[in-house]
């Protein structure tokens, strides 16, 4: 009788040990955190129109700058929304492999100088330009013109009559005999010596060029002149005027360089604007609102979380970051640590932040890792075939909206919970949605600007620091 009780008492055991396990394993879905993606097709080409109204508009103040950002698919209006998707997608994979060119050469002390020239820009407005542009006053008189936006350069250029050669762009080429204050910098001057390999004319004039991944290059004078941003004036801006620009080129007439260099725009405008500026770009495909960029002490937004810049001793020209990992549906992301994304002494490695990189590229094991975890979180949705770069993809037709587990990105200091539009986009007009982050083999890894989306991201060099403000756009 005895044996009998023991064993049915182990009977009840057992089963309230099954069911204790079988409840805790039912509640696990549940404690996944979530957040709700309202549904959105592909964008339209935006319309490019640009109120004369802005170039007239009341000056800003001194020692700040605002300024509306226009999509690079404003230059293609003939294009449908899968085709626009299709061409960003392509100008991405070739803006990727110039950084991660640019990032290997330097690291292994390999910069291309055979030319006699600065080659050690390859970013910019070849196939992997920058994807933002604005408009801008060149000269005095200003003839107005259409410069990309790139946090991946450091020098300002423009297309120069007379042209050798020029890509067709939607001005006019500006040219440096009708304006006031055009000046050409001298060979021996300082601001010559801040390119790594000058040129010099036989009437002792500086000479730049600047190479990109895909072979485009830009070649001509080193000058300074007056930059005017709607009606505030900036004077002695050091700039690269273009008379020789060959390859694969867009519609805008040259590039304003936002990187950490010595030549960039912030860095040679620090005093103005101390060295602060910020953009704030718009998901087109929630949102009819401009994007923007602003420099000077405004451009910090106040509801920030800041983490450190990072330097590489190898390249100045990147703003580097510490990634220390990813969270999905709440859970930190299970291999997935910060050593993935270290930078180490070599320059090697590392994480950075770039306004003209689309897709987030994250270096291969970090990658699967988040993949992984994000397709448990998702396991209810519907899977899609790959697409493109992206191996994880969805079958939301039909939907109007649906759950998706949240990602947030733990940097030093700043924990960057996600948007949902920011990782699940759309990638056709047929209802499938894509998992918008992708695996490199490079050890380089790249927070790119559709996670950026919404974000006031806030570069302070000054302070050396990045800050983050969600919902920025305002």
């Amino acid at each position: 009788m005895e044996g009998k009780k023991k064993t049915t008492n182990g009977l009840l055991f057992l089963s309230l040990a099954l069911a204790l396990s079988l409840s805790a394993t039912a509640t696990l879905p549940s404690q996944l955190q979530t957040q709700t993606l309202t549904l959105h097709s592909l964008p339209h080409p935006p319309t490019l129109s640009w109120p004369e109204a802005e170039a007239l508009a009341e000056p800003d103040p001194e020692d700040a700058l605002s300024l509306n950002l226009h999509h690079i698919d404003a230059l293609s209006s003939d294009k449908n929304p899968e085709q626009l998707f299709h061409l960003r997608l392509k100008r991405d994979a070739k803006r990727v492999e110039s950084l991660l060119t640019l990032a290997a050469l330097n690291s292994s002390h390999a910069r291309r100088s055979g030319s006699g020239f600065s080659s050690s820009i390859i970013s910019g407005l070849a196939q992997g330009s920058g994807e933002y542009f604005t408009r801008i006053g060149v000269g005095t008189p200003a003839r107005y013109v259409y410069m990309v936006l790139d946090t991946g350069s450091d020098v300002v250029w423009l297309q120069c009559a007379p042209c050798r050669k020029c890509y067709s762009q939607t001005d006019p080429v500006f040219d440096p005999s009708k304006s006031r204050t055009y000046a050409g910098i001298p060979c021996g001057a300082p601001l010559c010596r801040r390119l790594d390999s000058p040129g010099c004319t036989k009437n002792k004039v500086c000479q730049y060029q600047v190479s990109y991944g895909d072979g485009s290059f830009t070649f001509g004078d080193f000058s300074t002149e007056t930059l005017t941003f709607r009606r505030t004036r900036v004077t002695r801006v050091a700039l690269g005027c273009g008379h020789d620009n060959e390859g694969l080129f867009i519609g805008a007439a040259g590039l304003l360089g936002l990187g950490r260099g010595r030549l960039s725009f912030p860095v040679q405008t620090g005093r103005r604007f101390n060295q602060k500026f910020s953009y704030c770009l718009v998901d087109r495909s929630a949102s009819a609102k401009p994007s923007s960029v602003v420099f000077g002490d405004s451009a910090v937004s106040r509801t920030a979380r800041f983490t450190p810049l990072l330097k590489n001793p190898k390249l100045d020209t990147f703003y580097y970051v510490e990634l220390l990992g990813i969270s999905v549906g709440g859970a930190p992301v299970r291999g997935l640590s910060a050593s993935l994304f270290r930078l180490d002494a070599a320059g090697n490695g590392g994480v950075i932040i770039d306004s003209g990189t689309s897709v987030t590229r994250l270096t291969r094991p970090a990658y699967i890792a988040l993949r992984d975890a994000f397709r448990v979180g998702a396991s209810r949705l519907k899977r899609a075939p790959e697409f493109s770069l992206f191996d994880t993809c969805f079958d939301l037709s039909g939907l109007t909206e649906v759950k998706v587990p949240t990602v947030v990105l733990h940097f030093r200091g700043a924990d960057v919970s996600l948007p949902a539009t920011n990782y699940l986009i759309p990638v056709d007009s047929s209802g499938s949605f894509c998992f918008a982050f992708a695996g490199t083999m490079s050890g380089l890894s790249i927070i790119g600007n559709i996670q950026q989306q919404g974000f006031r991201v806030s570069y302070d060099l000054a302070g050396s620091r990045v800050g983050f403000a969600p919902r920025g756009c305002v």
